[in-house]
């Protein structure tokens, strides 16, 4: 089955400017714009495919798109570059200066090339410089099991002599009181009544007693009541 090659799309849909140079197998959708400031060159070889809306400035150098290569809608090329054969650009895409190989892909909504947001070279290699300086943490070495060695046992330690106990001190004991005794109270004198004592006692109660005395063999005075 033969296919006829693509053709240009109608002028009137298309924005051209300046030296631009564009392959008739090339395919062109509306509203895409290519200018190519003075000094500059855009060539589009055979079979690339440019998206709607898709808009390619080439300045200070020449831009080439190889053959192939399909660029999404709405894509951005700014600059002098190459895009690689059946490279292929998602849509929306912003390529500075671009250097795309051949068969590279680029996801939708790509930035590539800019260079304003990047950090400078001197700051980057100063934090490197100050990277390499830093000194690396040291490893800890394995640990290793030393092997149990048979030592001779010890005999324990003898303890230490413990001191002579002494004998706790007494209380000192008070003097002996050399004061003179106090004196007692004077204490009532115990009367003993003998039995002469009792026998006039009792003469002087029973005056009529004396008659009923008499004398016993040993010539002691009995009382004379019943016995």
């Amino acid at each position: 089955m033969y296919l006829s090659p693509l053709q240009l799309s109608s002028n009137s849909q298309i924005f051209m400017s300046g030296d631009v140079v564009v392959n008739e197998s090339a395919a062109i959708a509306p509203g895409v714009i290519l200018q190519a400031d003075p000094g500059s060159r855009i060539s589009i070889a055979a079979g690339a495919c440019i998206g709607m809306g898709a808009i390619l400035h080439a300045r200070e150098g020449d831009l080439d798109i190889g053959a192939g290569a399909i660029l999404g809608a709405g894509v951005l090329v700014v600059g002098a570059g190459t895009i690689g054969e059946n490279a292929c650009i998602g849509a929306a895409t912003t390529l500075i200066n671009p250097s795309i190989d051949k068969l590279q892909i680029l996801p939708a909504g790509s930035l590539i090339g800019d260079t304003s947001r990047q950090v400078p070279a001197e700051v980057t290699a100063q934090a490197e410089a100050e990277a390499e300086a830093a000194p690396e943490p040291e490893p800890e070495p394995p640990s290793v099991s030393t092997p149990a060695v048979d030592r001779p046992i010890e005999p324990p330690a003898a303890d230490p002599p413990t001191p002579p106990q002494t004998a706790p001190e007494t209380a000192a004991e008070p003097p002996p009181d050399t004061a003179e005794p106090q004196p007692q109270p004077a204490e009532t004198p115990t009367i003993l009544y003998g039995q002469a004592h009792i026998n006039r006692l009792l003469g002087t109660l029973f005056p009529h007693r004396q008659a009923f005395n008499r004398s016993d063999e040993n010539g002691q005075t009995l009382s004379g009541g019943s016995g």
